[in-house]
């Protein structure tokens, strides 16, 4: 290695990497250092702006915590964590689209029984979550698990908000054996990504706005079958069209406002009218 230059730099490091021994490893090594240098090259790479990005690396480390991961937010706001979910969706088309995780996930949620509440003590309009998880051959599946967690009205996610309950709005359940869940909450509100951080730095540099509009997380697993990870979106938000982490899918997007029948009306009683109705059912891929 004692004769690099530019010509042959970027097939000497890529020949660095020829003992890995977890070959999809050195795949995806070759790609990115193949990129890395092809950018670098393509824009003329000074030192000052190489410092700087190592330097925008760096503050967003700093950030980062247990409750807070600024890399997953930079992801988001660069449309990579979209782009993975795309390509995956892409490979199993007949199932539930995927969308963003987001970095405020938790696990162990409390599980609820079906028809349960998550509203409490929290302000907001009430709405009913309810639908049928099945496969893609549209076979209902009993004991699948839905995890969801969403914000509240003030838009903060309980893990950063330390005024709210500890795994506030948060949940897991079990369907039935119909594959059917549901339970009550308060409608998600629109809200902005942290924006003291290097995802801050970067939405100002491009003069983007740091909404995201209205939405509840879903994980959806069962045995034998993919995790699905997405978001279900309200369709009457006025950020749908241009949500900062690139998460909104048509096939996601619902009505957070249908009335509630009679029978609905109901099974619900335990809420205080008026609420609403939100319907969205799931399909998953078999392994």
């Amino acid at each position: 290695m004692r004769n690099i230059t530019f010509e042959n730099i970027t097939d000497t490091v890529i020949k660095s990497t020829e003992n890995t021994s977890d070959r999809r490893l050195q795949e995806i090594l070759t790609v990115l250092i193949t990129k890395l240098h092809e950018f670098s090259k393509e824009v003329n790479l000074s030192h000052s702006e190489w410092e700087a990005a190592m330097g925008f690396l760096l503050r967003t480390g700093d950030i980062s915590d247990e409750a807070r991961n600024e890399f997953v937010l930079l992801s988001d706001l660069f449309g990579l964590s979209s782009l993975v979910d795309v390509i995956s969706s892409h490979r199993a088309p007949e199932a539930s689209e995927r969308s963003v995780l987001g970095p405020f996930y938790r696990p162990g949620a409390a599980f609820l029984e079906i028809g349960g509440d998550l509203i409490k003590e929290n302000e907001g309009q009430h709405v009913v979550f309810q639908g049928v998880v099945r496969n893609t051959s549209g076979e209902p599946l009993e004991g699948a698990m839905i995890d969801c967690w969403q914000n509240a009205t003030n838009g903060f996610y309980e893990n950063m908000d330390p005024t709210q309950p500890d795994m506030n709005l948060r949940c897991r359940m079990l369907t039935n054996s119909n594959g059917q869940y549901r339970f009550s909450t308060i409608k998600p509100t629109p809200y902005q990504v942290p924006d003291d951080g290097t995802g801050g730095e970067y939405m100002r540099a491009t003069d983007r706005n740091c909404w995201r509009p209205a939405h509840l997380h879903v994980r959806v697993s069962a045995p034998g079958y993919e995790e699905l990870v997405t978001e279900i979106f309200n369709e009457a938000d006025a950020y749908i069209d241009s949500d900062a982490t690139f998460g909104v899918r048509e096939s996601l997007t619902i009505s957070y406002d249908r009335p509630a029948t009679g029978a609905e009306k109901e099974i619900n009683a335990h809420l205080k009218e008026p609420f609403t109705m939100a319907d969205f059912d799931f399909r998953l891929k078999s392994l």
